[in-house]
């Protein structure tokens, strides 16, 4: 019996989480909950699963990790806020199946300095793919990690198509049903950008190593390409259920938690190449990533405050990348890494993009 700590409980990674323990009472124990902002929400989870533990917001879900007794602590937390609770988590030697990418990614070295061998297992689906086509193989044997990307609403058209893009047709994607924030990064492939500085922080393979290939129908979740030639990739429909199962009990899996592919029913599989002139936020944040420090913690705040400004009609689709890139350029990174220094560069990128949306909104 598994005992697991679920952070983000009412969002679409907990309860999807609940689910998986839901159909699985013999293999896991739900001891503390933690959500964002819905105390009914969660008090309406506790109450289900017997649950004596919750918290509500960050602060108290980081206290939860240190006081809960629990095998393995799953970070489904949106947003860098996510960080504490993960340094919770490996600080105390928990197992954690990690969701909230942005922790690693801003935290960098805090977090892979911490982290055991093995101590993180990925539960973005790509990231999961990943780590079990890696199973194949030895490091030294590894060429290169491919990333796939759906290529979100806009895969194929121009740059200059994507001026006039809506907030509505931003969000319309294609695959997954994700929140506001999550779902424009697909749409801009910020998000496959995060992903590239989250594989690299956690499998240690450079960033020239790291490439990213449009795969619109979401069926291979990734694939790993050996020094000899083979490609192995790992399969099935969409269903975040596969991964986030096997971050609960890794390396097991649970019969049943997804459904298989109907290889009865002829179906084709495409492959193309990221067009990085359209899409050009994978390439900058390979910059940022190679640069480290607090850079990414400012490519991703300002991220958020451009998403917001999109959504509230003051800034265009495309702005949304020239104002990460504009913040980015004129970051000047502390010589200490520290949480300190992090909170101060977020709040630093939070306060440049505001100037630069509102410098684009007047132009």
């Amino acid at each position: 019996m598994r005992r697991v700590l679920i952070l983000g409980s009412t969002g679409s990674i907990g309860t999807q989480a609940l689910d998986v323990v839901r159909a699985n009472p013999r293999r896991f124990e739900v001891v503390g909950l933690a959500a964002g902002s819905d105390r009914a929400a969660l008090d309406a989870q506790a109450a289900e699963f017997g649950v004596d533990s919750t918290a509500l917001g960050a602060v108290e879900a980081e206290q939860l990790v240190r006081d809960v007794e629990a095998d393995v602590v799953l970070n489904g937390i949106t947003g860098s806020v996510g960080l504490g609770p993960t340094l919770a988590a490996l600080e105390t030697g928990r197992t954690l199946a990690l969701a909230n990418k942005e922790s690693l990614i801003v935290g960098g070295d805090l977090v892979t300095a911490i982290a055991r061998p093995g101590q993180i297992v990925p539960v973005d689906s790509e990231h999961s793919a990943i780590a079990q086509a890696l199973r194949s193989g030895e490091r030294g044997e590894v060429r290169r990690l491919v990333l796939t990307a759906s290529g979100g609403p806009f895969r194929g058209r121009s740059r200059d198509s994507l001026e006039s893009v809506t907030p509505a047709e931003a969000l319309a994607h294609p695959t997954w049903d994700m929140g506001r924030v999550v779902t424009t990064n697909s749409a801009t492939l910020v998000n496959k950008g995060l992903e590239v500085i989250e594989a690299h922080l956690l499998f240690g393979v450079p960033y020239a190593e790291i490439d990213v290939v449009v795969h619109p129908q979401s069926i291979v979740h990734s694939m790993v390409e050996f020094v000899d030639g083979s490609t192995i990739a790992q399969a099935s429909p969409p269903d975040m259920r596969l991964p986030i199962s096997l971050g609960l009990d890794w390396p097991n899996r649970i019969a049943g938690v997804g459904r298989p592919l109907d290889w009865t029913a002829a179906t084709s599989w495409s492959f193309e190449p990221l067009d990085d002139a359209a899409f050009p936020a994978v390439r900058l944040a390979k910059q940022v990533g190679r640069a480290g420090g607090t850079y990414p913690a400012v490519f991703n705040a300002a991220n958020e405050q451009a998403v917001d400004a999109f959504h509230e009609g003051r800034l265009s689709f495309l702005g949304i990348i020239d104002v990460i890139d504009r913040v980015v350029d004129a970051h000047d990174a502390p010589d200490a890494l520290t949480r300190a220094a992090l909170a101060d560069a977020e709040q630093w990128a939070r306060r440049a993009a505001d100037k630069a949306i509102a410098a684009a909104s007047a132009s």
